[in-house]
Formats: structure tokens, C-alpha cells, sequence
């Protein structure tokens, strides 16, 4: 599947639109891997410019959290799905603490360690068995190093971990994974840490473009859905995906763990198959989110919450 998210276009709309996002729940994911891409200190310059406020990336990269030295942009920092198996081994653990975080927490806002990146896309139950221990280890090296309170451990999934999404009171986890979340779950509830979710409407409006409105999963005026058994009103796909994981963590037991949008964003250019995949509709989508953004509102189930999201976009 040839999927393929512009550069520069969400930059160049939050110009556009003069969008103040600091203290709004918008980051940006900051993806390295594409061509001809500005060197770090271009970008920490172009973002602070434009008050972006916090970033995710999928490594440490050094270059990057120096290039940020002294700003007062937050850092969530990734370990690739190939390092938990070392991750879960405390000297190695202590070891990737000591090299790729202490170093620059003095210089640089770093708050969240993101443990892999989207384990239970594959169908390795290995790697899946070695994402909490790594995520156990990591937090304890960090209570131990007394930075518990500075950084927080957790891990971005794919939306694909949940089973059952509609109607969004129904929402619930896959079943060959229900135990792997049950325990991910408790580590989040006891250490009060997110539970981060990646969630592309997108893709489900390219899987049913018959029966799914492409205004509602683009923020536009459309007629919506009502739940059928909360009668809450959803007029975008991206709200009820939320509450729909919202209602999965509900249903193995947990209340107080906050959901957060680790990537989400629209294709400017895909196969023939993939309805949808234009330029226009990736303006469109960051664009009418940011708006809803800035609202502060929450979701139809979580209206006291204000939703927060990290929009994917290499720059």
C-alpha cells in the first residue's frame, strides 16, 4: 500500500492560519525518514516560530533534543519495537536511560518515554510479550535515577487493538490481546501514564467509502450518528474512535486512564484503491481539526476532557 503523507503542507496551514497552539492539546509527530528534509536546528527554529509546543519523535536523536536546547518545547522520546527485549534487562535499561535521556533533561523538555511503536500491529506475541517488562523497567530505572516525576513511560498502539468500535459504548479490545492490555492497563492506572492510540479515520473510510460519510470523517457539516445505547451525538469519526477505546479500557476494568492521539492525519497521495488519498482532503483534515482543537472540547463521552492529539507530519 503506497500511502503518502506531504511534508510540509501541516506546517505550512498552521502558518496560514496564524494558529496560536501552545497550551492547545496539538503536537506534531516529527518523522526524519523522507528526503531533503531541513536539518534540526532549521526545524526547531520554524516550529517555535509557528508555537509549537510539543513533539514526538521515534528515537532519541541527539541532534534533535540539542536543537531544542532551552526552548520550552516538550519531547516525547521513542525506543524502536527492536530494543525491548534489552529494554527489560535493568543494566541495559539503566544504560539507555544514562546514555539518551539524562544527558539532556538539564537543556531540553523531555517528559514522556514512548515504549515501541505500534507492537500489536504484528503478529510477533514474542515482541508483544516483551513490551510490558520493557515498560516496567524503564519506569523503575527512572524511579531509582529519581526522574519518575520528570519523565513518564508509555507506548503508542495502533487502532487496530480494539475489536469492536461501533457504536463507541461498545468499544472493546481484540480478544487475543485482551490480557496483554489488561496488564498494560494497570501499569498505566498505577503509574498514571496515558494510554496513546494511533487513529487514522482514513483508513476506515477507505475500507467502506459507500457507508461512511468522507464529511464525517473530515470535520465537515454533515448529519453524524447517534450511539444507541448513550444517545450521544458524533458528527466526526475521529470522537467516536476515542470514546470507542475509551469504552475498551472501561470494559477490562480501568476508569482513570486518559487517552491520548499519538499520530493521526490524512494521505495526500495513495494506490488507485485508496478512496480519498488527495491533496485537498489532507489540507482539509489538520486544518478543521485544528479548529475543533482549539475548542479545548472533549468528546461526546469525555466532554470535560479536552482531546489531545499529536498530528503525524514529516518534517
Amino acid at each position: 500500500m503506497a500511502t503518502y503523507f506531504v511534508r510540509p503542507r501541516l506546517l505550512f496551514l498552521l502558518l496560514a492560519l496564524s494558529v496560536q497552539v501552545r497550551g492547545v492539546g496539538l503536537g506534531i509527530n516529527y518523522g526524519q525518514l523522507a528526503d531533503d528534509i531541513p536539518t534540526p536546528s532549521r526545524v526547531s527554529v520554524m516550529l517555535q516560530s509557528l508555537n509549537v509546543s510539543r513533539l514526538k519523535l521515534y528515537d532519541s536523536n541527539p541532534k534533535v533534543l540539542l536543537a531544542f536546547s532551552n526552548s520550552n518545547v516538550e519531547f516525547i522520546v521513542g525506543i524502536g519495537n527492536e530494543y525491548l527485549q534489552d529494554m527489560a534487562d535493568p543494566v541495559k535499561a539503566q544504560n539507555w536511560v544514562q546514555q539518551n535521556l539524562q544527558p539532556y533533561l538539564a537543556q531540553t523538555k523531555i517528559t514522556c518515554i514512548s515504549v515501541g511503536n505500534e507492537v500489536f500491529m504484528s503478529n510477533d506475541t514474542p515482541l508483544w510479550s516483551n513490551l510490558l517488562p520493557a515498560m516496567k523497567m524503564l519506569y523503575k530505572t527512572l524511579v531509582d535515577l529519581g526522574l519518575d516525576k520528570q519523565v513518564i513511560v508509555t507506548s503508542a498502539h495502533p487502532y487496530t487493538v480494539i475489536g469492536i468500535s461501533y457504536p463507541p459504548s461498545s468499544g472493546t479490545f481484540r480478544q487475543d490481546i485482551i490480557e496483554y492490555m489488561h496488564a498494560i492497563l494497570a501499569f498505566h492506572s498505577q503509574t498514571k501514564s496515558p494510554f496513546l492510540i494511533n487513529a487514522y479515520p482514513f483508513f476506515a473510510y477507505k475500507d467502506d467509502p459507500t457507508q461512511t460519510s468522507l464529511e464525517y470523517v473530515l470535520f465537515q457539516p454533515n448529519q453524524g450518528m447517534t450511539d444507541p445505547n448513550t444517545n450521544l451525538h458524533y458528527d466526526n469519526m475521529l470522537y467516536a474512535q476515542v470514546d470507542a477505546v475509551y469504552s475498551a479500557i472501561k470494559a477490562v476494568g480501568y476508569t482513570d486512564v486518559e487517552v491520548k492521539i499519538s499520530e493521526t492525519g490524512w494521505p495526500s497521495k495513495g494506490d488507485p484503491s485508496e478512496v480519498g488519498s488527495t491533496v485537498q482532503n489532507a489540507e482539509l483534515y489538520p486544518s478543521n481539526l485544528l479548529k475543533r482543537i482549539q475548542k479545548k472540547e472533549g468528546t461526546p463521552a469525555k466532554p470535560s476532557v479536552p482531546i489531545d492529539i499529536y498530528v503525524f507530519c514529516t518534517v
